[in-house]
């Protein structure tokens, strides 16, 4: 045989098997109805859902509480937040969003790949060097020092355009972001750049759930610059500040556009929110395998938990491998016919025991993680307090392994 026979047949073999497997072949793929294209996600039982649906309506919830003008900037950062990207954006443009915030230029060449024309804002800070692809792609740079900000105006004259930025305020947070005292003249500056355009002027809360006094401080140390902005004829159209909880506890906080993100997703940072939104995420998977156990049997590495009677021990095709947290071992829920269990003995890499005692169970049954069933409920801020950590960390950290299917 020749080479070229050999690499036709070869270019046959790939093309074929490329084609196998993208086809949804029995009921084990999980189908991404509302992309269109019916793309399969592969056979493993375990599954994200996200209802595009509750999304709607927490945005749209959000939205009544704002006074008419108030721009809104929806954060779909690390991938939605574990929600997805790309539908989870197409979505809220749906919806009428004004802006969506990003932490990278990847995410922003990713929504405008995806034929996303809303501004997009990059709410972390570059390297001067990488400035090309923000004016290429039309995205907002955020600037807090000169270097940055003058590789922005060349780039931006070189490319014959005039970019747009915003300016990062530091009046607590203690992160990225000029310090009060230091911003009016380097906004000065900006301002007089030709192939810039100063947008937007904006800081954040670190305690806006947890310190009224502080935060209060902060919005007092805002004011105090933006009235010196002022004073100078410097006038910046996207005045921003005011996350989830700043934009419903702190209504001097919302100045002329607000930066929600968790009660976006229906997950409330704090228990008396004040607003009822519907979780957009479920987490399930299905029993792939159960057996009975004999008292005093030993389950998962290192033994850290032993059954107390004869039970039906089930295992479950999900673990730390696929960002379900490790330190939720013994401790976390899981939904069975409606029923509360608890994990049993350490999570693993790829799978997770429950003892369910004698509940009658079969492969294939379907169990909850994170969502509904039957009238219980899970959710990701139960596991957050669990783990000692918070709802954001539970949902972003779910891996590409879980496929999101999105109703």
């Amino acid at each position: 045989m020749s080479n070229q026979d050999t690499s036709q047949k070869i270019r046959r073999f790939v093309t074929h098997a490329l084609a196998d497997a993208v086809q949804p072949a029995g009921t084990g793929f999980a189908v991404d109805a509302s992309a269109g294209t019916g793309k399969a996600h592969g056979y493993r039982p375990t599954r994200a859902e996200i209802n595009l649906a509750a999304l709607s309506e927490n945005y749209r919830q959000f939205r009544k509480l704002l006074p008419p003008g108030v721009r809104v900037l929806v954060t779909v950062k690390a991938d939605a937040y574990g929600h997805g990207l790309i539908p989870v954006a197409q979505r809220l443009c749906a919806c009428g969003v004004d802006f969506l915030g990003v932490a990278s230029i990847d995410e922003g060449i990713r929504l405008r790949q995806a034929g996303i024309d809303v501004p997009v804002l990059i709410l972390g800070l570059i390297l001067k060097e990488n400035v090309r692809p923000v004016i290429d792609y039309d995205l907002y740079a955020t600037v807090c020092e000169d270097t940055l900000a003058a590789e922005l105006d060349r780039q931006a004259h070189r490319a014959g355009k005039v970019a747009g930025v915003h300016v990062k305020v530091d009046t607590g947070m203690g992160r990225i972001g000029l310090m009060p005292q230091d911003a009016r003249s380097f906004i000065r500056k900006v301002s007089r750049l030709s192939s810039l355009r100063l947008d937007g002027v904006f800081t954040h809360f670190p305690c806006a759930d947890s310190d009224d006094v502080f935060t209060r401080r902060q919005i007092a140390s805002f004011n105090l610059l933006l009235e010196s902005l002022r004073a100078e004829g410097i006038s910046v159209p996207l005045v921003h500040a005011a996350n989830s909880c700043a934009a419903i506890d702190y209504a001097s906080s919302r100045f002329t556009m607000v930066r929600p993100g968790l009660i976006i997703y229906g997950l409330s940072p704090r228990r008396d929110i004040g607003l009822r939104v519907r979780p957009v995420l479920s987490l399930k998977t299905r029993v792939i395998f159960s057996k009975r156990l004999p008292r005093g049997t030993g389950i998962s590495y290192g033994h850290t938990y032993v059954t107390k009677k004869s039970s039906t021990v089930i295992t479950l095709p999900i673990g730390y491998g696929d960002g379900y947290p490790r330190n939720l071992s013994n401790k976390a829920p899981v939904l069975l016919h409606g029923k509360r269990f608890r994990v049993s003995g350490r999570i693993c890499m790829d799978q997770m025991m429950v003892d369910v005692g004698d509940e009658p169970v079969a492969a294939g049954d379907e169990v909850v993680l994170i969502g509904t069933q039957l009238g219980e409920r899970i959710t990701a801020g139960e596991l957050a307090g669990l783990a000692d950590t918070i709802s954001y960390e539970i949902v972003c950290g779910l891996g590409s392994r879980i496929p999101r299917v999105y109703k």
